[in-house]
């Protein structure tokens, strides 16, 4: 709450003098000055939607949009792109001067997390509930197209209402021109999506497209429609909460890879898992200084897996026990718990790891488990990061959703993206590898 403490007490500084800036306009009688204007538009930017709508922002547990970057990325780092950028339309009064905003509803730039390149657009719930515009989307796409030019991850902050209403078809278009480029960017470089608050219509679709989204407990949601449609379509009564919360997406849908306990700690934790990830196709994955010796002896892999292949046991044991420092950034860990997928380090070099998990199902691999593998690996081949195996299957789990979802597909499929990796796969057997499980 430190971190909050001190975000909150630079956004009133910078009110501040945003205000003591427009008292000394307001008092002279000519017109500013080129070099004024700019500073005042630059002061009304900073201020995104107005102090009032910052502070109801702040009550409802959340950081602002610039905030968010703020915290993201490293001190001084932030080179922010487009800060005057207003919307165009002017249908509904949307023309008048206050209903214009520099920078429009999102902030976009580039920055370093770590020392290393990111570019970063984090939409504004203070201007317009942070729908998106034309010029919203344009300089989304910017930032996109600039971070395939050169390599480097994109990562969006989600705070946004949908579309923008006002400009119709123009603001779908918009959305159009965005999963474009999510398209052409996957498997090119990086994409994260961290969802800080609601999510609704079409800014539900891009996040889907990412190659790893987060959500923010209590805050985030990502619903197509909202509770009150699907009450007048379906007759169901359903809450924010239960129809797209953070619980929903990361235990029920898997839509979300996680989800964290605020704005702070989601940007933390953001900042760590960032240094497990290659900046593009083109990079090798990232290695990091390790105090950690390769050859140290492990002990307790003598008791952890029992004798009795009946029983149980823990295969984040395992995993903990061999990585570098016991860190491990588990990767859905909420979903399909028959199986365990996500990063370490071994020797200082990123490293994916997936495993079966006794614990849950006896390791069976079932449609949801098989889905959760074959894309963390399909993930993992695309940027050449090595893949480290713990195998305890007795086989694909059997049963009605296994007939009406054709086991063949995603089994298939994971098999698939396993046999195709082109990165170094180790395999290591902990127990039992029976029928497909063996491959």
């Amino acid at each position: 709450m430190a971190a909050l403490r001190l975000l909150r007490r630079a956004a009133g500084a910078v009110r501040g003098r945003a205000a003591a800036g427009s008292r000394g306009a307001a008092s002279g009688g000519r017109p500013p000055a080129v070099p004024q204007r700019i500073e005042e538009k630059r002061r009304a930017a900073l201020l995104g939607g107005g102090t009032a709508r910052i502070e109801a922002q702040h009550k409802r547990g959340k950081l602002t949009a610039r905030e968010r970057i703020l915290l993201l990325l490293d001190p001084d780092s932030f080179d922010e792109y487009d800060m005057f950028v207003e919307h165009r339309c002017s249908d509904f009064g949307m023309d008048s001067s206050k209903n214009k905003y520099p920078g429009d509803s999102v902030v976009t730039g580039r920055g370093r997390i770590n020392g290393r390149l990111a570019y970063v657009f984090s939409q504004d719930f203070t201007v317009f509930g942070g729908s998106l515009s034309g010029a919203h989307a344009q300089k989304i796409c910017k930032v996109m197209d600039q971070a395939a030019l050169v390599g480097a991850p994109v990562i969006g902050l989600n705070d946004s209402g949908g579309a923008r209403i006002q400009e119709g078809v123009e603001s779908l278009a918009g959305y159009a021109d965005i999963f474009l480029r999510n398209v052409l960017c996957s498997g090119v470089v990086p994409q994260i999506s961290l969802i800080m608050g609601p999510c609704a219509g079409g800014a539900v679709y891009s996040p889907a497209l990412t190659d790893f989204t987060f959500m923010v407990k209590d805050t985030s949601y990502l619903f197509i429609t909202g509770p009150d449609v699907v009450k007048s379509v379906t007759n169901e009564d359903v809450t924010q909460e239960q129809l797209g919360g953070a619980k929903t997406h990361t235990a029920v849908s898997g839509v979300a890879h996680r989800a964290f306990e605020n704005d702070i700690d989601a940007l933390l934790n953001l900042r760590e898992f960032f240094n497990y990830l290659p900046l593009s196709n083109r990079d090798p994955a990232p290695v990091c200084e390790c105090h950690d010796p390769s050859d140290r002896l492990v002990p307790e892999l003598d008791t952890i897996v029992p004798m009795e292949s009946t029983k149980a046991y823990d295969m984040l044991d395992i995993i903990h026990a061999i990585v570098d420092e016991r860190e491990f950034f588990e990767i859905m860990p909420a979903y399909a718990k028959n199986i365990v997928v996500g990063f370490a380090r071994m020797n200082g070099r990123t490293v994916g790891i997936v495993g079966n998990q006794p614990k849950v199902a006896s390791g069976c691999l079932d449609i949801n488990s098989s889905v959760k593998g074959a894309r963390f690996v399909r993930f993992c081949d695309a940027f050449n990061i090595p893949l480290i195996t713990f195998v305890d299957v007795p086989g694909f789990l059997p049963g009605m959703p296994s007939v009406q979802y054709p086991a063949s597909s995603p089994a298939g499929g994971i098999l698939w993206e396993s046999s195709s990796a082109d990165p170094p796969v180790g395999r290591e057997a902990t127990g039992q590898s029976c029928a497909r499980g063996v491959s």
